[in-house]
């Protein structure tokens, strides 16, 4: 690819061949998912982040101050870059108080900023700001910048009685349907996703390399943590039939290029859409939903809890993760994929009808 140089950000590839991009002065990563490089969306991410690090300097003892010298900490720059992604993005939303004394910031008041941003953002964004204000209030106080956590204790917002889970498990019908029915290179991201459990983000960003010999492997971006597949039929015979492609990534749009992430939405909304209105799929049909149907399908398979979230590279039973790390996933997961594809291949054989 071209070489992009933009003053005050490091560009460069990762250990696992991955392009980064962070500000220099701050820390903050560019999401390269949602922006890559060299694109319009890229510069304008760069510009955004140098005018937050121009903006006038926090005032001490503000909310400004506490998350600027967190941000210039290890404890935010080890975290993952999904995660510091994450985090900005709260951040950013709180820049309009962020002139507000430490010393104002009681429980009422993060109660309240948290119901505020209910009504603007939705409760699961509420949600994470109390979260995030609950971590940064923490690290603050261990080091003196408050007397305790005024976040901690904190209840989040409870989901209302009969709400539809936001990314529900895809029934078997749906599956096929939308396999069916999807362009070959729209067909070859949701198979990805579909039958090994990566999110879209990281689906649509696995580079071509890190699928050799029939098998995946990468890590996932949000955790860190590897993920390893050995490629399942039903995925190597969608592949197998998607469109030649020179780009970098595994999965490519109609033009042959690395998708992003909004541009597979607006190509995938209509297919669904369509599906819908025959009746083929139901509502509320997500892409995030294929990671939660690959954990129902395994469980539903024998698989314990350990597996499933090694399948789906979660940082869970945090002593046994400790203890397994740098462990080889290969041969375990050989034989979970071979329990898988006969599970797919059940499924795939039985006789199902479209739910009404």
């Amino acid at each position: 690819m071209t070489v992009v140089r933009v003053k005050g950000f490091q560009i460069f590839k990762d250990r696992h061949g991955r392009w980064r991009c962070y500000h220099r002065k701050t820390g903050t990563p560019i999401d390269l998912t949602q922006a890559p490089i060299g694109s319009p969306e890229f510069f304008a991410e760069c510009a955004r982040v140098s005018a937050l690090e121009t903006a006038t300097t926090p005032k001490p003892g503000t909310l400004g101050m506490l998350i600027a010298a967190y941000r210039n900490h290890d404890a935010f720059r080890e975290l993952a870059l999904r995660t510091r992604s994450d985090y900005q993005g709260v951040f950013d939303y709180l820049q309009p108080i962020a002139n507000t004394p430490l010393v104002k910031f009681d429980r009422p008041l993060v109660v309240l900023i948290r119901d505020k941003a209910k009504t603007s953002r939705g409760r699961k964004f509420a949600n994470d700001i109390k979260a995030r204000l609950s971590t940064l209030f923490a690290w603050g106080a261990e080091r003196g910048y408050l007397a305790s956590n005024p976040a901690s204790g904190i209840k989040d917002i409870r989901r209302p009685k009969g709400m539809p889970d936001a990314n529900r498990p895809w029934a078997d019908e749906e599956r096929h349907a939308v396999l069916e029915a999807a362009p070959p290179h729209i067909k070859s991201a949701i198979g990805v996703m579909m039958f090994t459990g990566l999110g879209p983000r990281d689906a649509l960003a696995l580079p071509r390399s890190y699928f050799r010999n029939g098998e995946i492997a990468t890590r996932r971006s949000k955790t860190g943590e590897p993920v390893f597949w050995l490629c399942p039929a039903p995925l190597a015979e969608i592949l197998a039939a998607a469109p030649p492609h020179a780009a970098v990534t595994l999965c490519a749009n109609s033009n042959g290029r690395p998708w992003t992430l909004s541009g597979f939405r607006a190509s995938w909304r209509p297919v669904r859409k369509r599906l819908e209105a025959d009746g083929k799929v139901g509502p509320g049909l997500t892409l995030y939903g294929l990671r939660h149907t690959v954990a129902v399908i395994m469980r539903e398979s024998g698989s314990d809890e350990r597996t499933i979230a090694d399948a789906l590279g979660q940082k869970t039973i945090e002593m046994a993760r400790h203890y397994a790390k740098g462990a080889d996933l290969r041969p375990k997961m050989r034989g979970v994929v071979k329990s898988l594809e006969a599970e797919w291949d059940k499924r795939r054989t039985k006789t199902v009808k479209p739910k009404g």
